[in-house]
Parts: C-alpha cells; sequence; structure tokens
C-alpha cells in the first residue's frame, strides 16, 4: 500500500512523539495535547457566530468525510496513539477536540484524536458538554473564546463547571 506524503508526515511526528503518549496514563478520556492540541476555524469568529455555527445544520456543511477520519484514525492507532494497545478503530471516535459547533477546525490534525468510546468519560460525556456551550455560545451566555478554551484546556474540567459532577 503506497502511503500519501501527509500520511508519512503525520506518521513521523507521532512516532518522534511517542515518549509522550501517556494521555492514556493520566486519563484516557483526555487527548494528547502535543499531537491534539485543538485548532478554531478562522471563519468562525465572535463577530460571524451568527452566520456561522448558530445556524442549523452548520456542522454539516463544513464535517469531513468519514473516508478522511477514518484514514487518519488508522494511522493515528497504528502509531501508537491509541488507548492500552487496542487498535479496533470501532473502539475510538476521531473527534474534533474544539468541537466543530463551537468553532473547530474540521480538518486540522492538530485537532483530531482517536477518542475511545468505551470508558467511563468517553465520547458521549464529550458530546453533552458540546451541545451544552453551543447553546451558551448562541444565547449570549459564554464568548466564543470561552468555550474553546474549556475544551482545549481540559473538556472534562469543563463538563464539571457547565453540567456538573461528572
Amino acid at each position: 500500500m503506497r502511503r500519501s506524503r501527509y500520511e508519512i508526515t503525520l506518521a513521523i511526528a507521532l512516532s518522534i512523539a511517542m515518549p509522550t503518549l501517556s494521555q492514556a496514563a493520566q486519563n484516557p478520556a483526555l487527548p494528547n495535547h502535543a499531537l491534539t492540541p485543538g485548532a478554531t476555524n478562522p471563519a468562525v469568529t465572535q463577530a460571524t457566530i451568527r452566520s456561522t455555527i448558530c445556524v442549523v445544520g452548520y456542522t454539516k456543511t463544513i464535517r469531513p468525510p468519514a473516508s478522511y477520519t477514518n484514514k487518519l484514525k488508522r494511522t493515528q492507532l497504528d502509531s501508537g496513539y491509541n488507548y492500552q494497545g487496542d487498535l479496533d478503530m470501532r473502539n475510538y471516535e476521531e473527534d474534533h477536540l474544539i468541537p466543530l459547533e463551537i468553532g473547530g477546525s474540521a480538518r486540522s490534525v492538530a485537532n483530531l484524536w482517536p477518542e475511545p468510546r468505551r470508558i467511563t468519560q468517553g465520547a458521549s460525556m464529550k458530546d453533552k458538554l458540546e451541545n451544552k456551550l453551543h447553546l451558551l455560545i448562541c444565547s449570549g451566555q459564554v464568548t466564543l473564546k470561552v468555550a474553546q478554551q474549556a475544551f482545549a484546556v481540559n473538556w472534562i474540567a469543563g463538563y464539571k463547571k457547565y453540567i456538573g459532577a461528572v
């Protein structure tokens, strides 16, 4: 199988970062911030939220296809960005650290990571925070930047702050 320049570059970056792949030791629900620091969509700003993220169906217009995210997930898992050596793609959601519905970058590798599904603080819990912060942004109760930081820094702490006990 021939690999694209992108896949080779990603594989090299992941192999260099291997010694830092310790998020699973800390909390498998959080990404490795050396690999996934988060990235935002420059088209989404506080001034544009009414014409972007607060429009019903907006994320469908920018969400990358499964062919893109599945290829990235396979490369990440094979390169060591996985939970306890589990390489089964069904056990992960290729997730945006900063969600699309709060202005996260759709295709940036810096914003996508293989989030384990079968852990206590997994993808479904993060989805609840995504929905809550989206509503708070669009109702003017939280700024876009504050919501984005809640995910970029530690989404579990954000969950505790905006939703309650984990």
